[in-house]
């Protein structure tokens, strides 16, 4: 029973992973990598299989990652998060523009430090 949940919670993040591809406001590497945990605990064959894809090489973090899709993820996160830095301006709230900031800030430090560039 176990392995069947695995696998479907597998399937979903894996095809959410895979519309994140396409959409730039939905994140893929974390469904990516929940789709991973969850086929690696379902079954070996599914392990095996879902690590073959080109969708898992592009986005492990292990081996780092493209200049290209660092450059991606970084705009797409500067972009969101521009929009709510923005409208919390408007309205006032310093507190929230302020963490969004250390946010943002340590995104792109991790992002540009602490995941290898292949």
């Amino acid at each position: 029973m176990r392995k069947i949940l695995y696998i479907m919670i597998g399937c979903i993040s894996l095809g959410l992973g895979i519309i994140g591809v396409i959409v730039p406001i939905l994140p893929t590497v974390p469904f990516v990598l929940l789709a991973a945990f969850c086929f690696a605990r379902s079954s070996e064959r599914l392990n095996g299989w879902f690590k073959n894809t080109k969708l898992y090489k592009e986005n492990n973090m292990k081996s780092g990652m493209t200049k290209r899709a660092k450059v991606r993820i970084m705009c797409s996160v500067t972009l969101l998060m521009s929009i709510g830095f923005i409208m919390m301006g408007l309205k006032g709230i310093v507190v929230g523009n302020i963490v969004l900031l250390i946010v943002w800030i340590f995104h792109m430090v991790y992002f540009t430090f602490g995941v290898k560039t292949v």
